[in-house]
């Protein structure tokens, strides 16, 4: 399975307000960010560059030879982007030694870590955990993995979290529908850990809450699924639910948070008041943490297909700093949406 999915429909207007991709950009544009995009070989990640710069969205850096940059892409204004070749950069031996700390105790030599850091994709997860940038964004001619790699290496989860996790932004269909309160959802995990510990959906779960207030501006009321609810089934995949639950709500007292709860009892009023009467959650969650990938995945895409909500992501959470991955069938209107999203994630 490929677990990237490209962002969908991004032009698709989704009410009177415009469409939610706007909202996002405007407000990466408050916060001027400085993004590094990796892939300056690929015309689709250069366009996105210049475009990024042109609506406002970001301050960029785009890694590559700026001469074969230029020569590819005549008729893209690259004006107030900063090209970097990495080979060539004064810092390549600042960046060498950062990387040699990280990886010697892994039996990496310095000579081997000055031959890594000219990677793009390494040299840019490197300017990322220098601070020299506030996060990057790869993958559109390279895999997951080459992205994931030095994002795992070199970046590393953030303090308290077990696993990187995804999730999906899901936008409920023009004409709405009535288990969706705020015209949207977010879905996690659905595009990056096969399996969970109970600690690691704890941490899926808080991590989920906080980008769904700060990406997309929910008040997270975030339900943690299962096939069962309340104890009416007994299983290790349901313990394992019930353990993420008591964790997440140690972890964060504050958040609004319950389970375990079965699909239609954390979005059906009717059903939660027979099945969790008293939850403050069930009935009205928009944030659905599934127990595995598995699941996850099969309902973001039965959300898709058959209910019309249109998803955008998976976008990565847990680093400790933002790190996002593109799908290599991207368009330059996806990167855009991905910059932003990136920026939005930067503290």
């Amino acid at each position: 399975m490929d677990i990237k999915q490209t962002f969908k429909g991004l032009g698709r207007k989704l009410n009177e307000m415009g469409t939610v991709v706007e909202t996002i950009k405007k407000k990466a544009a408050a916060k001027q960010k400085k993004i590094v995009l990796c892939e300056g070989e690929d015309p689709r990640v250069v366009e996105a560059a210049a475009a990024c710069v042109e609506e406002g969205i970001a301050q960029i850096v785009l890694l590559g030879n700026a001469e074969e940059i230029h020569a590819k892409n005549p008729g893209v204004d690259l004006t107030g982007i900063e090209i970097i070749e990495p080979a060539a950069s004064p810092k390549l031996e600042e960046y060498a030694n950062l990387l040699y700390e990280l990886r010697k105790a892994k039996g990496m030599t310095e000579e081997q870590a000055k031959e890594q850091a000219k990677d793009a994709t390494f040299f840019g997860a490197l300017m990322l955990k220098a601070g020299d940038v506030d996060g990057l964004v790869s993958g559109a001619c390279h895999s997951t993995a080459n992205t994931l790699r030095p994002g795992l290496q070199i970046i590393k989860t953030a303090p308290g979290v077990a696993a990187v996790s995804s999730f999906n932004l899901m936008v409920a269909p023009k004409s709405g529908n009535q288990y969706c309160e705020d015209k949207m959802l977010i879905f996690a995990d659905c595009g990056l850990n096969p399996t969970y510990t109970a600690e690691g959906l704890a941490d899926c779960a808080i991590a989920t809450a906080k980008s769904a207030k700060e990406i997309a501006g929910l008040e997270p009321r975030i339900a943690m699924l299962s096939f069962s609810t309340k104890g009416s089934a007994k299983h290790d995949l349901v313990t394992n639910v019930q353990e993420a639950t008591r964790i997440a709500k140690e972890k964060a007292p504050d958040l609004l948070l319950d389970g375990e709860l079965q699909f239609d009892a954390a979005l059906v009023p009717e059903v939660a008041a027979l099945k969790a009467p008293g939850s403050k959650v069930a009935g009205h969650a928009n944030v659905l943490i599934f127990p595995d990938l598995q699941s996850g995945n099969i309902g973001y895409k039965i959300a898709e297909r058959l209910g019309g909500f249109q998803a955008i992501g998976p976008i990565c959470q847990g680093f400790a700093k933002p790190l996002n991955d593109l799908s290599r069938g991207c368009k330059a209107a996806d990167i855009v949406c991905a910059v932003a999203i990136t920026a939005l994630q930067a503290e």
